[in-house]
């Protein structure tokens, strides 16, 4: 599924040059409740056949209500995303690292009914004081089930090859391999897409959040770049992640979720080309699928608290075109 909080299936119309779907919103709290959202031509489907092309977003809390095209794949260069080594993008367009340790895990959303891990892999070479780190896997809490997605590990990169492996509760779960192939869970809570034929998927855990995710390797011309020395057994699989949220509260915690609170100041100096950023203690956790870390706010029995909940829907805010953009927020750099 494809859109925003509040939005039914879609279904198609006609169109003079091409079937364009559109959607009605009926969520009451939705600011467009009754509006008719309509796919733009450009995009008039939400699940194009051609996995290049961009896919149609109903999106029940634009300020326009309006439909939009974008691409299904992770964008490292928006707002929620967490891609490279590991380079973060806030909910206030800033770009920070957050680099932890080799082979723990760390926190990046903590709220009242979601949490997210991640679990870091890396090496750290001859002389330096720290580890070169990238995100290999995924663990997400919800209510009272478990999900977790992982990269596997190659020796060498084969683009034959799928590295994407999943569990639910607990369990393997298989996603088979095509594009737009899909996993729905028992209790329609969650749901898998993938959005290439192999190691692309988009995740779905309807009015709570998507993620986009891709795995792909170290390249060589990145170890030549950075000098990360990847051995010649390993090419360091990892996660490229995009994430778009609905209705955060306010206390939302985390790597990436503290710059979804409402006021938020990121520490992350400006005119630093790579602005580091702390916390590993306050947001490390015992295992990929624990909520234990210092700052953690995930409570399984818990509902979120409609009045402590962000008065803006972070999916639509673009902070690209100046700092008049974030619709509400100031967009700094």
């Amino acid at each position: 599924m494809v859109g925003g909080r509040g939005a039914q299936l879609p279904e198609t119309t006609a169109a003079p040059a091409a079937k364009v779907q559109s959607q009605t919103c009926f969520s009451r709290s939705s600011r467009c409740f009754l509006k008719k959202l309509h796919c733009p031509a450009q995009c008039p489907s939400t699940k194009p056949s051609d996995p290049k092309a961009k896919a149609c977003y109903f999106d029940c809390n634009s300020p326009t209500c309006e439909a939009v095209c974008r691409n299904r794949i992770p964008n490292c260069n928006g707002n929620g995303a967490a891609c490279y080594d590991p380079r973060f993008i806030g909910a206030d367009g800033i770009v920070f690292y957050f680099h932890g340790k080799s082979n723990e895990h760390f926190s990046l959303v903590s709220d009242i009914n979601l949490h997210i891990n991640a679990r870091f892999i890396g090496l750290r070479p001859a002389g330096r004081t720290r580890d070169y780190t990238w995100i290999q896997a995924l663990g997400i809490l919800f209510g009272s089930q478990t999900f977790s997605l992982e990269a596997t590990r190659a020796a060498t990169w084969e683009d034959e090859v799928d590295y994407l492996k999943f569990s639910y509760n607990g369990k393997e779960i298989v996603v088979p391999e095509g594009h737009l192939s899909t996993w729905q869970s028992p209790e329609s809570d969650l749901t898998i897409e993938r959005i290439a034929v192999k190691n692309s998927v988009l995740v779905t855990l309807p009015e709570i959040a998507e993620i986009s995710v891709n795995v792909v390797p170290v390249t060589k011309e990145d170890d030549r770049i950075h000098n990360y020395q990847i051995p010649s057994n390993d090419c360091f699989a990892h996660l490229e992640v995009q994430f778009r949220f609905y209705g955060l509260s306010a206390k939302v915690e985390g790597v990436l979720g503290r710059t979804y609170q409402p006021d938020f100041v990121n520490p992350a100096k400006p005119g630093v080309a790579m602005p580091v950023v702390g916390g590993e203690d306050k947001y490390r956790t015992s295992t990929l699928l624990s909520a234990d870390c210092r700052s953690c706010m995930f409570s399984p029995a818990g509902a979120l608290d409609q009045t402590e909940s962000l008065l803006m829907d972070f999916t639509t805010l673009d902070c690209t075109g100046g700092a008049s953009s974030g619709r509400g927020i100031v967009c700094r750099r």
